[in-house]
C-alpha cells in the first residue's frame, strides 16, 4: 500500500539523516555541535560520549530491522544487526540515564529524559528476550515499541525549532516540554499500531 510505504520511507530517511548529523561533532567539535550542553560535556564526559556515539547507531540500524525482505532473505544479518542495535540501546540508554540522574540544571527535563532512558532499555530488553525464546510475534511488537522510543531522537529535533520560533524559548526552557513530546506521542502511536494494526 502506498501510504504505509511512504510512511516507512519518511521514517527511514529521517532516522538515517538524524543519525548521520548526530556525528557532526567529529568535524565541528563539541562546543559548536552541542550549544547549551557544556555542563554535560565537562561534568559527565564519559556518559555524554557514550550516549552520542551509541544512540545514532541504534537509530540507523533500527530502521533495517523493519525491512521484511532483509528479514526473509538474510535472517543471520537481521539477527546480527539486531544484536548491535540492542547493544547500542543498552549503552545509549544507560548513559542517557546517567546524564539525567547527574543533571541539576533542568530537573524537569532530566526526569523526563530519565524515564525515556528506562523505557528505551526495558522495551528493547523484552524484545530481545522474546526473540531468544522464539516468540517472534511478541518480539516484533516489542521492537515496534523500542523503535518508537529510538525515534525520539528525530521527533526531538523536529519539535525543538517550533519552541524556538513559535514559543520564543531558549533550549533550557523548551527542553522541559520537548523531553515529553519527543517520546510519549511516539510510544502511544506505537501502542495503537501494535494493538489495532
Amino acid at each position: 500500500m502506498l501510504i504505509p510505504r511512504l510512511s516507512f520511507w519518511l521514517f527511514a530517511v529521517l532516522s538515517i539523516i538524524v543519525a548521520l548529523v548526530s556525528y557532526r561533532f567529529l568535524v565541528l567539535g563539541f562546543e559548536i555541535s552541542f550549544p547549551g550542553l557544556q555542563a554535560h560535556i565537562v561534568d559527565r564526559k564519559l556518559s555524554f560520549l557514550l550516549h552520542i556515539f551509541a544512540s545514532p547507531i541504534a537509530l540507523a540500524l533500527g530502521v533495517f530491522q523493519f525491512v521484511p525482505r532483509l528479514r526473509a532473505k538474510r535472517p543471520s544479518l537481521h539477527r546480527w544487526t539486531g544484536r548491535i542495535y540492542a547493544l547500542a540501546v543498552l549503552i545509549g540508554g544507560l548513559s542517557g540515564l546517567a546524564l539525567a540522574i547527574g543533571s541539576t540544571e533542568r530537573p524537569v527535563a532530566a526526569a523526563e529524559f530519565g524515564i525515556l532512558a528506562l523505557f528505551w532499555v526495558s522495551t528493547t530488553a523484552v524484545a530481545v528476550r522474546m526473540a531468544m525464546t522464539g516468540r517472534i510475534a511478541e518480539h516484533c511488537r516489542w521492537m515496534i515499541r523500542s523503535m518508537a522510543l529510538t525515534f525520539a531522537a528525530v521527533t526531538l529535533r523536529l519539535a525543538l525549532p517550533l519552541f524556538f520560533i513559535i514559543g520564543d524559548m531558549e533550549y533550557a526552557e523548551a527542553s522541559n516540554y520537548v523531553a515529553w513530546l519527543c517520546w510519549v506521542p511516539n510510544l502511544l502511536l506505537a501502542e495503537w499500531f501494535v494493538r489495532f494494526k
